[in-house]
């Protein structure tokens, strides 16, 4: 699938749903709120979010570190929408700064301004992006050599009962929703790499978490 047809895709899926998404992903987009505690910019950092939908993580975050300088980048205008009048409503115009732009192939100094970020995440993201292992590249290239990427995502429901999983996965993909079974493996490989690297499955396997730093400790 190309970059513009999967933006027409996204844009179309989400011309209507972005009016209730907040509303109803809250009951199954589970381990965000984690994902962003463990954030932990440091003082004045800065913070991005690769595919931001509507920027209600974003908006979170930015309450959670006060400090920081936050970021949004998505594929789809329609998103986009949103995410720019939920910032204006939550008085964080001044401090989330939101581009189009394609998880797998951005450039953070042309849509931002800056070089690098401290922190960058994907949240319930890479399991819509086709090229999912591209964006999750992109992400720690985008990164200081302090910098650490988190991911959480579907997983695959290892410790829930199989009519669940069966059940989940055909409505998932009735939006284009597929879990990456890959994701351990992937992590593995930075690891292998150099990468200081954590793999959790929280929830019975529901999501599971990732993070993947710039360097290792050593490096």
């Amino acid at each position: 699938m190309t970059k513009q047809a999967h933006a027409a895709q996204m844009d179309a899926i989400y011309k209507v749903q972005r009016h209730f998404y907040d509303v109803t992903r809250r009951y199954y987009l589970l381990g965000r709120d984690r994902l962003i505690s463990r954030l932990q910019p440091p003082p004045g950092g800065t913070v991005l979010e690769i595919a931001c939908g509507t920027g209600r993580n974003l908006i979170a975050a930015a309450k959670a570190y006060p400090d920081a300088r936050l970021y949004g980048l998505d594929i789809s205008e329609e998103m986009l929408v949103s995410a720019r009048a939920a910032v204006q409503r939550a008085g964080l115009q001044d401090r989330i700064t939101l581009a189009k732009g394609d998880a797998t192939d951005f450039d953070p100094q042309a849509l931002f301004g800056v070089k690098s970020v401290d922190r960058a995440y994907i949240s319930y993201a890479i399991s819509m992006i086709p090229d999912w292992q591209a964006a999750i590249g992109q992400g720690v290239a985008a990164l200081t050599p302090d910098g650490r990427l988190h991911i959480v995502d579907f997983g695959q429901q290892e410790r829930l009962p199989r009519l669940f999983r069966k059940g989940l996965y055909a409505w998932l993909a009735r939006f284009h929703v597929a879990a990456r079974a890959d994701l351990p493996q992937l992590v593995d490989r930075y690891y292998r790499m150099g990468h200081d690297v954590s793999f959790e499955r929280l929830y019975g396997g529901y999501a599971w978490a990732a993070e993947i730093g710039a360097r290792s400790p050593s490096a």
